[in-house]
């Protein structure tokens, strides 16, 4: 059987089942794709070091908190339940970041990886132009 990843995705209740720590593991490599695409859309001279960097102030723990804060009032009751389980799991938080930005960084990611999982790319889609809507309202 050949496995086809943009068509074999989860139903959203298989998806809801796996763990937040995995959708967010997910969620966390999509979502640097989107990133790196986009700034590489906007920037298609740009050396890869300046890219590497702009993609890293768009990925970072704080920024996906502060991301999760900015989209929470467009999240729908799944996705929401979802952010939830991811925000409130257990982990520990790297050196370089705050623990409850962390968390909330976690149940973004987890989001992204439900959204993605459970094959929603039009809603995923909609919510990370969101985001990158609000990235470049703060650079102003």
């Amino acid at each position: 059987m050949e496995f086809d990843i943009l068509k074999e995705k989860f139903k959203p209740e298989e998806a809801h089942l796996i763990s937040p720590l995995t959708l967010a593991f997910i969620g966390d490599a999509v979502y640097e794709v989107f990133v790196r695409t986009y700034l590489l859309s906007e920037n298609k001279t740009m050396k890869v070091q300046k890219l590497h960097l702009k993609t890293v102030a768009y990925v970072k723990a704080k920024a996906q908190s502060n991301y999760a804060k900015a989209i929470l009032d467009l999240l729908e009751e799944d996705e929401m339940a979802v952010f939830k389980r991811g925000r409130n799991t257990k982990s520990t938080a790297p050196k370089n970041a705050d623990v409850s930005e962390y968390r909330w960084a976690t149940g973004f990611e987890a989001i992204i990886g439900y959204l993605y999982i459970a094959g929603k790319t039009d809603r995923m889609n909609y919510l990370l132009n969101k985001i990158i809507e609000a990235g470049e309202e703060t650079k102003c």
